[in-house]
This record gives structure tokens, sequence and C-alpha cells, in this order.
């Protein structure tokens, strides 16, 4: 009967997957105002110092002008254009207030279209990997859709979703140069390496990406080491000239290529409380029950659970362009604690995918890449937070500074589904029907101070 319910929806599944995301993502552009989310406030001042210089002259803001001063200006050049175009199209003695709403909504149309880019990337990989006919891959499709901090981080004036794009490119040259036997031009060369120093100009989240395209070069034949080894070298030194301008004008103002708006401590693992790295705190239970701040105050996996799947944090609850305040809290705790118990499911997909990692049909290499990759994303982002200690919040522990382990988890989890569907269908149809269910119930955390009704 499951095979047979699965076999009815299959072919439409895919299909309402996506119109269902893609009202989700046109719904907030409409209704969540991102110049009230996270740091939004130091955001917006980066790309209106950038406006007022723009076209004619470029010039990067300092530490008096925005406390986001640190981040590379890639994220903020189209919203600081959209700003001009505003400003001298306008009649208005308040143009930078009435400029606002014109400059977010359409940072946000732009970053919508980068992000379908991106998963466009995404399927032209999956198809190239698994050698499929079909560019629409459900798997891929539902595993991305579900992760809930995507639709809050398009939302949002941030340098991440251009990280995702640029990083969905690489990793179809890559596939794409493997499946050449690693036969490589002089324009893939130009091309790889551009998008590394894109990569770097657009967050420093960034470099956690790039350590695994060397460390994945034990995984080719001994013939081709050599080759994909000179290769990911000069890619990396044009990436280098492409990027390392701004990060040398970090060093010669500040002192240092990682300069930042808070003081670095000595490394110490001691710089965080014990309740940090506890994941079984004597909260442990609000998870699935109350999963909103401030429970969990400074608690590492609590709240990065709660915010992947959920809204840990109220950026989406509390804040929106037309609604004066949130649902109640206690009812959207009780909500959000449902959404962290039905995604108990694709996180036990993610723990076994990444496990299962050697078994995956496709380049044994792209999968080392992506499990190299989510493992330095995780421990660089827990490395941050020990450097950086908010107390006694934990004000940093947001899940979209590393949206990009979510998404490469999402893809092996994928390929894990695909292999499954091949060797056990009933058990692969019980589990499409579940992360479908789990899709459905989790829509509304996708949405703007939650609109339907739970």
């Amino acid at each position: 009967m499951i095979i047979r319910l699965y076999g009815f929806i299959k072919s439409y599944l895919v299909y309402v997957i996506i119109s269902f995301s893609i009202f989700a993502l046109i719904y907030n552009i409409i209704h969540y105002d991102p110049v009230q989310g996270y740091d939004a406030e130091a955001h917006y001042n980066y790309l209106y110092f950038l406006s007022m210089y723009l076209p004619q002259n470029f010039v990067l803001p300092t530490i008096e002008n925005t406390r986001e001063f640190f981040n590379p200006p890639l994220p903020y050049m189209f919203p600081a254009m959209a700003q001009v175009v505003c400003r001298n199209i306008i009649s208005s003695a308040d143009y930078i207030s009435d400029c606002k709403l014109f400059v977010g909504t359409t940072t946000q149309i732009f970053q919508t279209i980068l992000y379908l880019l991106t998963l466009l990337f995404y399927l032209k990989s999956f198809k190239l990997l698994k050698n499929n006919n079909s560019l629409l891959n459900i798997n891929l499709i539902l595993m991305i859709s579900l992760l809930s901090v995507n639709y809050r981080t398009i939302s949002m004036i941030r340098g991440e979703p251009y990280i995702l794009l640029f990083n969905s490119i690489l990793i179809y040259l890559l596939i794409s140069l493997i499946k050449k036997d690693l036969n490589y031009k002089w324009s893939d060369i130009y091309l790889f390496g551009s998008l590394i120093g894109l990569m770097a100009l657009s967050r420093q989240w960034a470099f956690l990406l790039m350590p695994g395209y060397f460390l994945i070069v034990k995984y080719f034949k001994n013939s081709s080491t050599k080759k994909y080894l000179k290769f990911i070298s000069m890619a990396f030194i044009f990436g280098f000239f492409v990027s390392s301008w701004f990060y040398f004008i970090l060093f010669f103002e500040y002192g240092s290529f990682t300069a930042f708006n808070m003081d670095p401590k000595k490394f110490s693992l001691f710089n965080q409380p014990l309740n940090f790295y506890n994941p079984f705190n004597n909260e442990v239970s609000l998870i699935f029950s109350q999963p909103i701040r401030p429970n969990f105050s400074n608690q590492f996996f609590p709240i990065l659970y709660s915010d992947l799947w959920g809204d840990y944090w109220g950026y989406f609850v509390f804040v929106s362009r037309n609604l004066a305040e949130g649902r109640g809290q206690i009812l959207i705790g009780d909500y959000l604690g449902r959404v962290n118990i039905i995604s108990l499911i694709p996180t036990f997909i993610f723990i076994v995918s990444l496990y299962s990692y050697k078994k995956l049909k496709g380049s044994r290499a792209f999968h080392s890449y992506i499990l190299i990759s989510s493992l330095v994303s995780f421990f660089g982002f827990l490395w941050f937070l020990i450097k950086y200690p908010e107390l006694p919040s934990g004000d940093t522990i947001k899940s979209s500074y590393i949206i990009q382990l979510f998404h490469l988890v999402a893809i092996i989890s994928a390929s894990y589904l695909e292999d499954l569907q091949k060797k056990d269908i009933k058990k692969y149809s019980i589990l499409i029907l579940m992360l479908a269910f789990c899709y459905f119930h989790n829509f509304s955390a996708y949405l703007s101070h939650f609109a339907i009704k739970f």
C-alpha cells in the first residue's frame, strides 16, 4: 500500500514542493522587512555608506561607520546600487528612510534569484553525479527545502546567499572536471579561481569551504593526483589575486587579516562555560516544547538545532513588515516544539548519510569533499564561538552563519536516498512520505510571522 501511495504521488510531489517553496519565498518578499532582521541596521549602514560614493567611486566603510566593517563588500554592492537608483528617482527630504523599503525588497528579490540559481546548479551537479535523466530530483529538492534557515537567510541582507551560489557552481565544475578525467583548460582554471575569489569576497565563512578542495586530492587515482593538485593550486592562486586586496586592507587598517568587531580571546575551551558544550542539560526537554529564546541561553547544540529547523531567535515570529507584533510566544513555542520533534526525521537521515558516505554511488572524491567541508565548517564555527564568546546569551549561535554546512549535508542525504531507492523501494517510500509530511508540518516556520494558524 505504501509503495502504491508513493507511486501515486511520485510524479506530482516534486512540483508540489517546488510550488510551495516558491510561494514561501514570494510571501516573505512581500511581508518580511529585511532591515529589521539580525544586525540589519549595521548591514544597512554598510550599504548606505557605499551608496554615497557609487557609482563614481568605491570607498569601504570603517569601524566608525558600521560594526560590520570587517565584512567583504560584494553582498552590499547590489543593495547599494539600489539605494543609488532610489536616491536619484525619489523626491523626498528624508530619502534615506523612504528608500529602505525599496532597497530591502529589491535585495530580497535578487537574493531569491541567487537561491534559485543555487538550487539549479545543485540539481545539475546531482544529475551528473548520479547519471540521472531527470533534472528535477525529488530527493535533493525535498532535503534542501526542509531547511527553515534558508527562508530567513534569503530574506535578510546578508552574504551567505552569495557563498551558496558560488560554491554550488564550484561543485558543478568539480563534478564536471571529474567526469572529464581532469582534462582541464586554462579557462577552467580562471573560472574556478574567479569563483573562489568571489566567494572569499562574500563573507569569511566561505574560507571553511576551501580546505576540502585540497584535501580530497588523496581520493584521486595516482595518475590523476598531480594533475588535480596542479589545477586546484593554480585556481586558488588566481582566486587569491581576485580577493586578497580586501584582506590586505583589513590588515593595514586594523592590524589583522581577520579583523572583527570584538577582541578575540586566547583560545581556550574554558572561554565558554561547561553548559555551552553539554547537549543534555537540564533544559533539554524544552527543545521539544518551548525551543525559543531565552531558553537554552548560550547552549550550543539546543540553540543550533532549534534555529536550523525552527526560529529560535524569533526573527520570523516577532518581526514583520505588516504585523505590529508576533503571535503569543507560548503558542509559537508549542508549534516550534512540534517542529523540532518532526525534524528528528531529516536529522536522522543527515547522520546516517554522513556515516554511509563511503558506500554512496558516484564520485568518492565528491562525497569526501562534502564530508570534509561539513566537518571543517562545523569545527570552524565552534572555534569562532570559543574565540569570541557572546555571554551570557550566546547571540552568535546562528544557523545562518554555517548554512553552507547544512546544504552540503542535504546533498549527501539526497545521494543516500537516491541509492536507497534502488536498493529498498519500500523503506525509501516510507522515508520520502515521512519527509513530505515533515515539510508540510513545518511549512509555517518558512513564512514570516508564521501566517498559517497552528
